[in-house]
């Protein structure tokens, strides 16, 4: 570990550290900050919180350059003091707003404040604070758990100094080995704009044909680390349903429509469960749990042929496969994969600068197969057959890919390889 970090960010405090994002963020800032403060209601949570910490990164070391407090004890005592004051409070915009009420009054001007939300507008939450506060406030979106997944989301408020974005951009990429992506303050930024966008699609399709189904048709064969049910279930219900909330209430696209899906399906439990040793799924409409073992699936074969393929590195071959794949189950498929990445390259220019951006963070945070790693991998002909066929609209980008049929590639960074996505499963 470092004795102090290049960007001069030395003394951090966490508020909320005894929740995921909490406690997952601390661990990382202390591989580069000298002190790092986990802050919590009691001193029972935050201690908690340290400890989930050390086990997460399985390492006793974290506890070297950290300390645990209260807000009622603590909070004047150690963010005079602190160089950035993280925030990782629950997805609300009141609680939120509320603590950085009482952080603008006692932080130094030169100190940065950052909240981990996951959507909420970094200009409502700084609405009312000082002008100091606002120059150096911003979003540092990690996702989780931060100290394995690399994508990072760094959003800028009206107000912030171009300074502060380059200081802490430094912090994220030099200090804590983060891959930065720039993203506008738009409802969900841009990985989550586009991500649960596609959750909540499939959240809706599982109300009709089943968790087990829809996690086997949208699964890793597709290019994704995980299927999106388990993801949801990974992430939990009450983030999603926040997440999704967020989007219903400030876009107009098609992810307002999708949302209205989110809560048919809430049970309390998941999609997936286990008992004992058996691996239960939740029947949608019933709300109870059945075994794995006892729920029928349909001939998915294309399935088992794209897997083929992708364990020799044919990964074009694969998506070729799924192109091509007849009947009603391989449609199915291709609709979502069409609608991610239509609705991906649609969100260009207004998420992030480019495509590039919404690349990078689906990604590298989302760890699914990037848009345009897809297009280059299916073919922007045939990505845009999908399309049609799905009803959703060919980006002009793909559009004009397929009318010239000059050849092009429309991702050119290693890190986004397709061998890095593509699951025989």
């Amino acid at each position: 570990m470092r004795e102090r970090c290049t960007a001069g960010i030395n003394r951090v405090v966490v508020l909320g550290a005894n929740g995921t994002m909490g406690y997952g963020s601390a661990a990382l800032f202390t591989r580069a900050c000298v002190r790092v403060t986990f802050l919590a209601r009691t001193l029972e949570k935050a201690r908690e919180g340290l400890a989930a910490a050390i086990a997460q990164v399985r390492s006793p070391t974290v506890a070297e350059r950290a300390e645990i407090g209260t807000y009622d004890a603590d909070l004047e005592r150690v963010v005079p003091a602190a160089d950035l004051i993280f925030e990782a409070l629950t997805e609300r915009l009141d609680v939120k707003r509320a603590m950085f009420e009482r952080v603008d009054a006692l932080r130094r001007d030169d100190a940065i404040v950052a909240t981990v939300t996951s959507g909420l507008s970094i200009d409502a939450l700084a609405e009312g604070r000082s002008e100091s506060f606002r120059r150096r406030f911003l979003g540092l979106h990690f996702f989780n758990p931060p100290n394995v997944i690399v994508g990072t989301e760094l959003i800028a408020g009206r107000d912030t100094e171009p300074a502060v974005m380059d200081r802490i951009e430094e912090f994220a990429r030099s200090d804590l080995g983060r891959a930065v992506v720039r993203t506008s303050d738009t409802a969900g930024f841009a990985g989550n704009r586009v991500g649960f966008k596609v959750l909540n699609e499939v959240v809706q399709l599982a109300e009709e044909h089943g968790p087990l189904l829809m996690d086997r048709l949208v699964g890793p064969y597709t290019g994704r680390a995980l299927p999106p049910l388990a993801t949801v279930d990974l992430v939990g219900w009450d983030i999603h349903e926040a997440i999704v909330d967020n989007l219903w209430h400030q876009t107009e696209d098609e992810a307002r429509l999708l949302a209205k899906g989110v809560r048919g399906v809430k049970s309390g439990g998941g999609f997936f469960r286990k008992d004992e040793d058996r691996k239960l799924v939740l029947r949608p409409g019933h709300g109870d749990y059945v075994p794995v073992s006892e729920v029928s699936l349909p001939d998915l074969s294309f399935i088992d042929r794209i897997a083929a393929r992708h364990r020799i590195g044919d990964y074009r071959g694969a998506m070729r496969e799924l192109a091509l794949a007849e009947g009603p189950w391989a449609a199915l498929a291709r609709k979502v994969v069409a609608g991610y990445v239509s609705y991906a390259f649609h969100r260009a220019g207004e998420v992030t600068d480019s495509i590039e951006g919404i690349d990078r963070i689906m990604g590298l945070g989302f760890n699914w197969a990037p848009p345009s790693v897809l297009v280059d991998t299916i073919g922007p002909e045939a990505t845009a057959r999908m399309m049609e066929e799905a009803g959703v609209p060919v980006p002009r980008a793909i559009d004009e890919a397929r009318r010239t049929r000059v050849p092009v590639r429309f991702h050119e960074r290693r890190e986004l390889a397709p061998g890095r996505y593509f699951v025989a499963a």
